[in-house]
């Protein structure tokens, strides 16, 4: 399982060097992330189409790497991880469920299969990674499942219509997004969940000081994000029985309504 390193700041020089000297061998690539970060903040001031290059960038090189899966063995894993949870929780197949940053369909192929045509609608800022997702349909046969795999500007959800979705989704979305970011999905998912339905979504725990690395990875405290819900009206729960399961991050549940 990975452990969660909830005290450290990466961002210190003392981190830096010890981490360097743990791990001799991370260090060209952390240096060649740095220049790219470098170099697409120079061109992009947008955290949203920074981010959009910084995916056009991994999808070239591996789609599956792309959304954080180093073997196709945990890209397989870290989707049923995802679709096993939610169904626990209570996932129907005639639900509609909205996955914020689908990715290439990592766990989006599952939930595909399990609803009902037509009930899965996918978001992301990639067109990259959504070209890889049509490949993952393909490859598992699900074309007749007409799932919605749609390319977004921002995190308003503009097109989608008042109280769609019992069940949206989004996994390791807020851990590359900075507060304006989520306060902006915060501040508009309410509108499209239905009255009884709840919005899960991963992010890196710190209980130390927030923080984030290039501009990629971010580090939060719960209570910043819990305080960030409530401010637009949605109630916020830690989900307890996630941190059980074999994955860094940290998961809250907010659901339309005042506690």
């Amino acid at each position: 399982m990975p452990r969660k390193n909830l005290t450290a700041n990466r961002t210190t020089l003392t981190h830096r060097v010890r981490y360097a000297a743990r791990h001799p061998d991370r260090v060209p690539r952390y240096l060649a992330r740095a220049g790219r970060d470098a170099w697409l903040r120079l061109r992009h001031r947008d955290h949203v189409a920074y981010y959009r290059a910084v995916m056009r960038s991994d999808c070239a090189a591996d789609p599956e790497a792309a959304v954080g899966s180093k073997t196709h063995d945990r890209w397989l894993a870290l989707g049923k991880m995802q679709f096993d949870y939610l169904l626990e929780h209570g996932l129907e197949p005639g639900d509609r469920m909205l996955e914020i940053g689908c990715g290439n369909l990592r766990a989006g192929w599952r939930f595909i299969d399990y609803l009902k045509t037509g009930r899965y609608y996918g978001l992301d800022i990639s067109p990259d990674i959504l070209f890889a997702a049509q490949d993952t349909l393909i490859r598992h046969g699900l074309q007749d499942k007409l799932p919605h795999l749609t390319p977004v500007r921002d995190l308003t959800f503009a097109f989608l219509p008042d109280r769609h979705f019992r069940v949206v989704h989004a996994h390791s979305v807020f851990s590359h997004s900075p507060p304006d970011v989520i306060d902006e999905c915060l501040a508009h998912v309410g509108r499209v969940l239905r009255p009884d339905g709840w919005f899960d979504f991963t992010f890196d725990r710190t209980e130390s000081e927030e923080h984030h690395v290039l501009r990629e990875d971010f580090y939060y405290r719960t209570g910043t994000l819990v305080a960030l819900a409530e401010k637009h009206g949605l109630t916020a729960e830690f989900m307890a029985d996630w941190e059980k399961l074999p994955h860094g991050q940290s998961k809250i549940r907010v659901r339309p309504g005042a506690a």
